[in-house]
């Protein structure tokens, strides 16, 4: 009976651990950087991702030049949703990361790792936080 009750409570102590790990889990093209006492999301190369206001849970409305500008982070057709992490279909039929549903890009005026030029542009854009 001991050792069942003392089984149970290291699984009950375990659970919120297991809860955050999969809440934090993230495709191989995201990285989490923490920045201080905030976190932003970034590409593998360490370019901040971004998310766009008009854009409408699992929709994206940055194309043509917009997206010349506003690089969609790209999916590739293997490519599985994991955690808060989906896959959108554009409008030309590429796939592209979303975040809680919010589509992610990069921007194109972004030159070096941790620049953040883009946020607050036309005051629509906003870096992607987890």
């Amino acid at each position: 009976m001991r050792r069942m009750t003392l089984l149970l409570v290291v699984a009950m102590l375990a659970l919120p651990l297991a809860v955050q790990a999969q809440s934090t889990t993230a495709p191989s093209s995201v990285k989490v950087m923490k920045m201080g006492d905030s976190s932003l999301l970034t590409d593998t190369k360490g370019m901040t991702l971004y998310v766009y206001d008009p854009d409408s849970a699992g929709k994206s409305t940055c194309n043509g030049g917009c997206a010349k500008a506003w690089p969609p982070l790209a999916a590739d057709a293997s490519a599985k949703p994991v955690g808060k992490y989906t896959i959108v279909t554009r409008d030309d039929g590429t796939l592209q990361w979303a975040y809680s549903g919010k589509p992610l890009y990069s921007w194109m005026n972004d030159k070096a790792p941790g620049d953040m030029t883009g946020d607050g542009v036309g005051g629509k854009w906003h870096v992607a936080k987890p």
